[in-house]
């Protein structure tokens, strides 16, 4: 019989695994009555983790965001993947870097010995490319962020490439924030000109005051990722591109893609990615590579591709 602190442990566990759990279900999996999962849940409460009942036939529970950062539990493997991406942190946001430093050093703190010999182990060393990408403030990146995900009309200055100072105000549609060949990018209709356009970040100033919220336009293109290349004349240099979603944030999926792809977030440590490679398995490998859940979102050889891959590597370790 598990003990109440390791049941807390593994309720916790599972609440974070996924948004919603039925009562009974989460009753089922941690071996106990729901009239015992009430009181864990309880507990997590006491704890600082806003837990809340869902309404439904059965009724649940769901962890949602709080006021404040309550203790995280990890296990072996997301401890030593943090480690890692801690360590390569690069993301163009000004001051991102800095803060995982002192995110790296706060982690190896709590780590248990066996741990932190590991991570010892993978010091690693990042060199930034020649002609690195420009700095983001991160303020401005959160506040573009905040305007795409209200679908609200962003009034800002802007300063062009060879301009000695800002141009006037501009207004645009704020649609989607993406990255492109290392730089953040907003993708937006601009209200003045009557057309869409691509902004870079790093010359955007968001002026004070949100504007008023607009219908969602049609882009004259698939998807982003095929309007952000055709607006930059690109040809990706392989013949196989394909696009998904993974649940990792944008600030984090830019590091470990090339120039030509196209990273879109969708908030919630989510993002549309589109990448190319050699072959339609190169690019199912290349998405797996990433380490976190995904789906596949066109176009079908992809799909295809990924099938072929799951049953490749399952056959390897059934043998």
């Amino acid at each position: 019989m598990s003990t109440p602190a390791s049941r807390l442990l593994s309720l916790l566990s599972l609440l974070q695994a996924r948004r919603d759990w039925p009562g009974g279900v989460l009753a089922d999996r941690l071996g106990v009555s729901p009239r015992t999962v009430r009181r864990d849940v309880d507990r997590l409460r006491e704890l600082g983790y806003p837990v809340h009942a869902t309404k439904g036939p059965e009724g649940g529970y769901r962890l949602d965001a709080g006021t404040q950062m309550p203790p995280l539990l990890l296990d072996d493997e997301q401890a030593v993947a943090l480690v890692v991406a801690l360590q390569t942190a690069s993301s163009g946001v000004a001051g991102v870097d800095e803060a995982a430093v002192r995110a790296l050093a706060t982690l190896r703190q709590v780590m248990p010995a066996r741990l932190r010999a590991a991570a010892d182990a993978l010091q690693v060393t990042t060199v930034a490319r020649r002609g690195d990408r420009p700095q983001v403030d991160r303020d401005v990146l959160l506040a573009v962020g905040a305007v795409v995900r209200a679908h609200e009309v962003l009034r800002f200055d802007y300063a062009g490439g060879s301009d000695a100072g800002p141009r006037p105000a501009r207004r645009a549609e704020a649609h989607h924030l993406v990255t492109w060949g290392g730089r953040w990018y907003l993708v937006g209709f601009d209200l003045d000109r009557a057309d869409w356009r691509t902004f870079r970040v790093d010359r955007m100033t968001p002026r004070s005051g949100s504007g008023p919220r607009y219908a969602p336009r049609a882009l004259p293109a698939p998807d982003v990722a095929a309007f952000v290349a055709e607006r930059f004349a690109a040809v990706a240099p392989w013949p196989c591109r394909g696009e998904a979603e993974v649940d990792m944030a944008a600030t984090e999926v830019t590091r470990w893609v090339g120039r030509d792809a196209v990273v879109e977030s969708l908030g919630e440590g989510r993002s549309r990615v589109a990448l190319s490679a050699w072959s339609w398995d190169g690019v199912a490998a290349t998405f797996t590579m990433f380490g976190v859940p995904l789906r596949a979102v066109g176009p079908p050889e992809l799909a295809d591709a990924m099938r072929r891959l799951a049953a490749r590597v399952t056959a390897a370790v059934t043998q």
